[in-house]
């Protein structure tokens, strides 16, 4: 069964059935999260602003710094998921009228809250993990939010998630406790205190709805909440850069969140020669390769064109395929390993580690339909110049 992890409202965490993952020490002599000076992105483009070499523009409405960003770091718009619990540092200006809005790319996030004080950027280091920055016309490393971001939600490391919680009407949780959702969970639980546009049939979900009843905190007024393909109404568009919350690119988010934090996990568990190593790569080529994917009951569609540029940015193999393909008809991607393979973080886990991980993957992989597991070796081989030769040489995945 899928991990099913609780946050309560005070970010102290619990887990149910399964085994906890303990923190990681930030400051372990291997680690030192704090001492080593980020190599990610947002620490790159600071460098080049504060140098000159780059000035990003603020525009005179509330938008502010939100476009020249995202163009800089090479975020897509259409990538915006809108949430609107109140589940931030700035919680109070977040509401189901005011909601937060995220962007991402591979690597980046940045959260804009409309009237908000700046924006919230997380950034992911080849070798760190993720680090947590706040921008007003500069960036701040913000290490404060590892209260929440570093935790059961994050595999003990600091990290990014996506929960669903029970709102009430103002945004704030009706109930404590949240699911920290990914690709595993059920739809059932899934976006409380989120927005969601799409087509999506009979299945349900949290999103769209809140609880307004004080005395029954865990029932949503659902009505009409299903298969919105626009958000007219439940809020003022004034002051985002888009008026809906594709399902397609938050589904993509929570998948992205949970491997990242995979892939953290490792590299620091091998540093510190911590004797959960095996049993944690198990876990995250399991979820690499999707094996407890949720499967969809009905086809989804998202709204916006996200659906479509995602899978533009390759790398495509010589049939034009690519692990980024989605397949919306009975699970999320076309071909079940996840494209994070083509991450830094990935390629900068210690070379014993990743030989680890590809020995795995391939075994895994081996356990899938033969039509998968030949196209996700076939993409491989065009698109990875660093697979090992394991790969390059198998006439074919076969179980093991």
């Amino acid at each position: 069964m899928p991990p099913r992890w609780i946050l309560t409202v005070s970010c102290a965490a619990t887990l149910f059935g399964q085994e906890y993952l303990p923190p990681i020490p930030v400051d372990h002599p291997a680690i030192q999260y704090f001492q080593n000076a980020p190599d990610d992105r947002v620490a790159r483009l600071s460098k080049r602003i504060e140098s000159g070499e780059v000035k990003l523009d603020s525009r005179p409405d509330p938008l502010g710094y939100l476009p020249s960003l995202l163009e800089h770091l090479g975020i897509p718009v259409d990538s915006q998921a809108l949430v609107f619990s109140k589940t931030s540092f700035q919680s109070t200006k977040i509401s189901p009228a005011n909601p937060r809005a995220i962007y991402f790319t591979d690597d980046v996030a940045v959260a804009y809250v409309r009237g908000g004080d700046g924006l919230e950027v997380a950034a992911t280091d080849a070798k760190l993990g993720t680090i947590l920055y706040s921008f007003n016309g500069k960036f701040t490393r913000r290490d404060v939010c590892l209260k929440c971001h570093q935790g059961p939600a994050t595999f003990g490391v600091p990290g990014v998630f996506v929960g669903s919680v029970f709102p009430g009407p103002t945004g704030s949780p009706a109930k404590e406790g949240a699911i920290i959702t990914d690709h595993r969970t059920a739809f059932e639980d899934r976006w409380g205190g989120w927005y969601v546009n799409a087509k999506r049939g009979e299945q349900r979900d949290r999103a769209n709805a809140i609880a307004s009843n004080p005395s029954d905190p865990d029932v949503l007024d659902a009505d009409r909440a299903q298969n919105l393909t626009n958000l007219i109404g439940r809020f003022s568009p004034a002051g985002y850069l888009s008026g809906v919350s594709d399902i397609v690119a938050l589904m993509t988010f929570e998948h992205q969140t949970q491997m990242i934090n995979y892939m953290t996990r490792l590299g620091w568990e091998v540093r510190i020669l911590d004797p959960r190593l095996d049993t944690d790569i198990e876990a995250m080529v399991a979820y690499m390769t999707f094996a407890d994917e949720a499967t969809l009951k009905e086809p989804i569609e998202g709204v916006s064109t996200f659906t479509k540029t995602f899978p533009q940015r390759g790398p495509l193999d010589t049939k034009g395929r690519s692990l980024r393909d989605f397949d919306l008809q009975k699970r999320l991607f076309r071909y079940p390993l996840s494209y994070m393979i083509y991450s830094a973080q990935f390629d900068a886990l210690p070379d014993n580690l990743r030989d680890k991980i590809y020995r795995r993957l391939l075994e895994a992989l081996g356990r899938k339909p033969e039509s998968d597991r030949q196209a996700i070796l076939e993409i491989l081989r065009d698109t990875k110049p660093s697979l090992p030769e394991s790969w390059r040489g198998a006439k074919k995945l076969s179980l093991r």
